[in-house]
């Protein structure tokens, strides 16, 4: 499918559900009654539990894990032979499945038991309802021995599976989609997996346009530059399906920053955010805050941004990382509290502030990788080599650690942040040719991945990073075609528009110069 009749389908399918569904909206929504979306998964277990797990779905389906757990925990209070309120629970312990993050034994262990739970029950459950609890088992079984990667690719075979057996069971060619979204390496980019997936949930979003999962997880699938623009009606329809879900009240603005609608991203993720503190799913609150942050910061509204920094220690003093909530885990609730800092810094060029951030030590090191990387760009932008190098070691025993762990996403990003630091300690100590070496590494190797869902955008492109190490070094030419690059993957951002404006005026070319003027906000740089 093209990218250009992805978008025409993406704005069809938008105007045909805006004046369908907001109708619906209207007929239906109850002030103060709970909106999850309309799912229906027919099982085996008692009638009278039906409305209790359809409603566990919904949530499942909108990542409230916690949420989703304490339902199906409902339906086992009913009926205590459910076997498929186990395999809900154990889904729901596996967490989000985009995420590249390794689960923690303490996480696996709960989900093993659920799964191990549903397989004793199975023998009164469907053939259908064996498929998917087989299927679930793969996710758990002597995770000790299996390495994540593996498992995660024989669930979603497992699940191919199921559909192929069960092709009219719609529930199940939407959990194969998501497994598909959550099997593609960060590394094809060819996306193939995940266009399949879309292409599915596009589908059945046709039929089922009140559906959380659809439209939720086309957001997921498209959730790279190169596909962005076709979440775009997923993007605008999520929050409106299940308000009451603080994920499915973030979950657009995902699509919103990868497209640069800086208003559109705040404005959701406020509302998430409230949700969020209202149901205590603190990770998904803190989660939701750096997403604002960096739209914040993308507009200038540095004020705004600098209330979500002061901010945080209130959060902290509310969060467990241990705690299964919402969508978010606890670690991505470490990430925010160390990334919204580092962000304010950087974006603003406060390298002063950014080389005093303080790190915490954590349990997921490569949410540490984010103050120490900030505090070597801040160092070493203000001539202080030593500190620079100091915390540049810091990041070099990380990824250390992130080795032993066999955590080959995080290792991997954490090894960029190191290269992108030795470049600008590099310049401080006046040897360009490696400083320019170091940040073609880090380029060469941030294009050959994606962004984690956790973060709205790395701290520091390295494109964008070597667009202000050429402008050093005097090269502006260079530098635009840095900038132009960040601007491909990154558009609307403001330190590459900025950038890529000031190189055009060290040029002497006043067309492209005002061609990225007029992007930058209103009073800033034009």
């Amino acid at each position: 499918m093209s990218r250009p009749s992805a978008i025409g389908k993406a704005v069809v399918l938008l105007v045909a559900l805006t004046s369908r569904l907001s109708a619906q909206d209207h007929a239906h929504a109850k002030p103060g009654a709970e909106q999850l979306g309309t799912v229906h998964f027919p099982t085996s277990c008692s009638a009278a539990v039906t409305p209790t797990f359809d409603r566990a779905i919904a949530l499942l389906h909108s990542f409230e894990f916690g949420a989703s757990i304490g339902a199906f925990n409902e339906v086992l209070a009913s009926d205590s032979t459910c076997a498929m309120a186990h395999w809900g629970i154990a889904l729901s312990r596996w967490g989000n499945p985009t995420s590249a993050a390794n689960r923690a034994p303490r996480a696996l262990d709960p989900g093993r038991i659920a799964a191990n739970s549903a397989t004793r029950l199975s023998a009164g459950a469907t053939d259908r309802e064996r498929g998917y609890i087989a299927a679930v088992n793969q996710l758990f079984a002597d995770y000790e021995q299996r390495d994540q990667r593996t498992r995660i690719v024989a669930y979603e075979a497992a699940m191919a599976d199921l559909v192929a057996k069960q092709p009219t069971d719609t529930e199940a060619r939407i959990f194969h989609a998501l497994a598909q979204v959550g099997k593609a390496p960060p590394t094809d980019k060819t996306y193939a997996l995940q266009i399949a997936a879309g292409t599915t949930l596009e589908k059945l979003w046709e039929q089922q346009p009140n559906h959380p999962g659809l439209a939720h997880y086309i957001i997921h699938a498209y959730d790279v530059p190169a596909l962005a623009d076709r979440a775009r009606a997923a993007a605008a329809r999520y929050a409106r399906i299940a308000p009451s879900a603080a994920h499915a009240l973030h979950m657009p603005s995902h699509t919103f920053t990868r497209v640069g609608l800086w208003q559109e991203s705040i404005n959701t993720n406020l509302r998430s955010m409230n949700e969020a503190k209202r149901t205590g799913s603190m990770a998904e609150a803190l989660h939701a805050a750096d997403y604002a942050t960096y739209a914040y910061l993308q507009l200038r509204r540095d004020d705004s941004a600098k209330a979500m920094v002061d901010s945080m220690p209130a959060y902290a003093a509310r969060f467990d990382v241990n705690a299964v909530t919402g969508a978010a885990p606890g670690w991505a609730g470490l990430f925010a509290l160390a990334s919204i800092p580092a962000r304010y810094a950087l974006e603003r060029g406060d390298w002063k502030l950014a080389s005093s951030l303080r790190p915490t030590a954590t349990s997921v090191p490569y949410t540490e990788a984010q103050t120490y990387f900030a505090r070597a760009l801040g160092a070493s932008r203000t001539g202080d080599v030593a500190t620079a190098r100091a915390n540049i070691d810091s990041l070099g025993a990380i990824h250390g650690r992130l080795v032993a762990q066999k955590e080959a996403y995080w290792t991997e990003q954490v090894a960029i942040q190191r290269l992108a630091a030795q470049s600008w300690l590099a310049l401080a100590e006046r040897r360009p040719d490696s400083a320019l070496a170091h940040m073609r590494e880090a380029s060469t190797r941030e294009d050959a991945t994606e962004k984690s869902p956790v973060t709205p955008g790395p701290l520091a492109p390295a494109h964008e990073l070597a667009g202000d190490l050429l402008m050093e070094l005097g090269k502006p030419a260079d530098a635009l075609t840095e900038y132009r690059k960040t601007l491909t993957k990154e558009p609307g951002r403001y330190r590459s528009l900025l950038g890529a404006r000031n190189a055009a005026r060290k040029m002497g070319d006043k067309k492209t110069e005002a061609e990225f003027a007029k992007q930058l906000p209103v009073g800033h740089g034009r």
